[in-house]
């Protein structure tokens, strides 16, 4: 695409595409409406999260031509919400003559383990100690080294599926039948001191804006609890290791040449060495925080690229904990329907609810999240400990 195309700005008015119905979509929509944008939506679902509040919804396969042909035709400019969309759809979209970011070949690289690693690593980036794993034969002749460790699908896995921990070669082989021998890489579990993940937004004249890093905690393989704050010190992070992150995660945007919201999750070890985990082309869960505790959230940022405009500033005005709500929540002990407490949570100072107009609560699936801002992150924590207690979380 030319030079003259990612230089247009496109105004308020205009419209604004989106691959993708879940709840990143959704989220995109009311930041781009907010910003005076019409917002289409492409995804098969008729009750998608994003396709209910989108000013018009495609009901399509991500794949069909003929949507993603009216879809480019209504909008200049097109992005996504996940990462497992087809990449060609995207260079489809980019070869009738919108704006497309991520680009498809970004995307195309970040979608498959083997590809990610190999190119984080290219970048100039650590990773984990790992090995492709195409057949039994790679792990016959895998490492000693990598074991314990970790053997996780190559593609579409997400949240903790497609992922499990295996202490020996045999338990290694039996994951790998029952993931039906798709590929996967077998990665080396390291002695982590902690994970956090560093949220950026890259424009098309190549400026970088990044989120202060935020810290991490996983239950069950999805992500639980987020912490984030302006003062660097709240986390116990040093300032080398965050201009560690920063300067990793901007290497990895500009080598895939990436223009949109991307995510770097990382390892941090014991020894506090920085290894990076792996690559999300949007914008993240661990970067809800930004609506409610940043001078310009990750969605605006995903706007403001596409449209042209220049980035928004990403100073955090508060610490925040982002809490994630799990349809598990919408059960009692007995196993019946009942609705959490949403007024008892609100009571709380500085919670702020964020439901995402699914209709069927199910265990581990994604409802909301609750972000808890405060001026320092003592006491957001102390308020998102309240908050998990009136809702019995278990993180």
């Amino acid at each position: 695409m030319s030079d003259d195309c990612n230089n247009t700005i496109i105004k308020p008015g205009q419209w604004l595409g989106m691959i993708g119905g879940g709840q990143l979509g959704r989220m995109f929509c009311h930041a781009a409406q907010r910003m005076g944008y019409k917002v289409a939506v492409l995804d098969p679902d008729a009750n998608s999260p994003a396709g209910a509040v989108a000013d018009f919804h495609l009901r399509a396969a991500y794949d069909n031509e003929s949507a993603l042909t009216e879809l480019a035709q209504r909008c200049p400019a097109v992005t996504t919400e996940f990462e497992n969309v087809p990449a060609n759809s995207l260079r489809f979209i980019q070869a009738q003559g919108s704006n497309v970011s991520p680009s498809g070949d970004a995307v195309a690289i970040v979608q498959n383990r083997i590809d990610e690693k190999a190119f984080i690593q290219k970048a100039g980036v650590e990773v984990a100690p790992y090995i492709p794993v195409r057949s039994e034969d790679d792990l016959q002749s895998a490492p000693e080294s990598l074991f314990p460790g970790i053997l996780k699908v190559a593609r579409l896995g997400y949240d903790g599926k497609g992922q499990a921990r295996v202490a020996s070669r045999v338990e290694a082989y039996e994951a790998f039948v029952e993931f039906n021998k798709v590929d996967c890489v077998l990665e080396a579990l390291m002695p982590l001191q902690r994970e956090i993940s560093v949220v950026m937004a890259r424009g098309y004249n190549d400026e970088c804006v990044f989120y202060a890093p935020a810290v991490n905690v996983h239950h069950h393989g999805i992500l639980a609890v987020s912490s984030a704050s302006p003062q660097a010190d709240e986390l116990g992070l040093g300032n080398a290791l965050l201009d560690q992150a920063r300067d990793a995660a901007a290497g990895i945007a500009r080598s895939l040449d990436y223009r949109g919201v991307l995510c770097v999750e990382f390892f941090v070890l014991d020894g506090g060495a920085l290894l990076a985990n792996e690559v999300a082309p949007r914008p993240h869960n661990s970067g809800h925080h930004t609506i409610d505790a940043c001078v310009s959230s990750q969605f605006e940022q995903q706007v403001r690229v596409m449209a042209g405009l220049p980035l928004g500033h990403p100073q955090a005005h508060s610490a925040s904990v982002m809490l994630n709500l799990l349809g598990d929540l919408w059960f009692n002990d007995q196993g019946q329907y009942e609705e959490p407490d949403w007024p008892a949570v609100l009571s709380i100072p500085g919670a702020h609810l964020h439901l995402y107009g699914k209709a069927d609560a199910r265990p581990g699936r994604k409802m909301g999240h609750i972000t808890v801002v405060a001026e320092s992150l003592e006491r957001a924590t102390h308020q998102a400990d309240e908050v998990k207690r009136l809702l019995n979380l278990p993180y």
